[in-house]
């Protein structure tokens, strides 16, 4: 199954990014090609793990296709990684963790993605394509929580 993995690390506290990452909802407003996330459950499994149902709304405009899945994630606020994976939806297998650590006085982030997007009719150079997609998407993702995340550090406490 292909994967994909993005780091990066920000200039922000490590608490103030894991509460960002968390707020899956906001993500349409910093990602171009996500429509809409919308928090369907939210339950606090343990006093450190939480577990989120959510549906995500996006588009892969490069293959003029909506994409559209219903995933489960459950946050550890002990060890600050989120482990997810689609419940139904239009990837053929979807899974992948975050992690995030704190790194001197600002945070490192991981993220890593395996999947497996089936398009009938659609050979291996395709395939690449997608792969090559997934990798910009995650790359993209932690670029701009980073950026959310030191505009808030350098703005200060309200």
């Amino acid at each position: 199954m292909p994967q994909v993995e993005s780091h990066i690390t920000m200039r922000a506290p490590l608490a103030l990014v894991w509460e960002l990452a968390q707020d899956v909802q906001k993500f349409p407003d910093i990602m171009p090609d996500l429509d809409m996330v919308r928090v369907l459950e939210r339950q606090q499994l343990t006093p450190v793990t939480t577990r989120v149902i959510s549906e995500w709304h996006g588009r892969i405009k490069q293959l003029n296709r909506r994409l559209d899945w219903t995933e489960e994630d459950i946050w550890n606020s002990e060890d600050h990684t989120c482990r997810f994976w689609q419940l139904m939806g239009d990837w053929s297998e979807y899974r992948g963790e975050w992690s995030f650590v704190e790194e001197g006085d600002g945070t490192a982030a991981h993220l890593k993605v395996e999947y497996r997007f089936e398009i009938p009719l659609v050979g291996a150079v395709m395939q690449k394509v997608v792969q090559k997609l997934v990798q910009q998407n995650s790359d993209e993702m932690l670029q701009r929580l980073r950026a959310e995340a030191e505009r808030r550090t350098q703005a200060g406490p309200v």
